[in-house]
């Protein structure tokens, strides 16, 4: 009975650790924010799925992230030149978001060809606030 009640304690010490963690990302882009915004208040997954939906107007064609990505981030996509483009959501596709060179590469080119301007570190940050969160 005793080691019971040892098991069953040791199981509930251990749920914290079993909650979902911070994108070891965020913390960066969170002190870049602060820099650019002092009153800067943290990130939001719900603005961060409002850019990737975002619709803007481009050389008379309308572009969103989705144009290419799908308006599902965990199915491959396609560019308008008809080049495969693997699965954004890191529940699909792990690789994703887990080298910084890599992630600022891909932002400053793909908020160019959408939205024809840099993407600020708060929206970076909300971005990848949201697109960690799909299961």
């Amino acid at each position: 009975m005793k080691a019971r009640w040892i098991i069953l304690l040791s199981c509930c010490l251990s749920l914290p650790a079993l909650a979902e963690t911070e994108h070891p990302l965020l913390p960066g882009y969170a002190a870049q924010a602060r820099q650019e915004n002092p009153n800067f208040a943290g990130f939001s997954a719900e603005r961060g799925k409002a850019l990737y939906f975002a619709e803007e107007q481009r050389n008379g064609k309308t572009m969103s992230c989705t144009t290419c990505h799908t308006a599902d981030p965990r199915q491959p996509g396609k560019t308008p030149a008809h080049r495969k483009v693997d699965p954004l959501a890191p529940a699909a596709n792990p690789e994703r978001f887990t080298d910084l060179k890599k992630v600022e590469k891909w932002f400053r080119r793909n908020c160019d060809d959408v939205y024809a301007r840099e993407c600020t570190a708060q929206e970076k940050g909300d971005f990848i606030s949201w697109i960690d969160s799909i299961r």
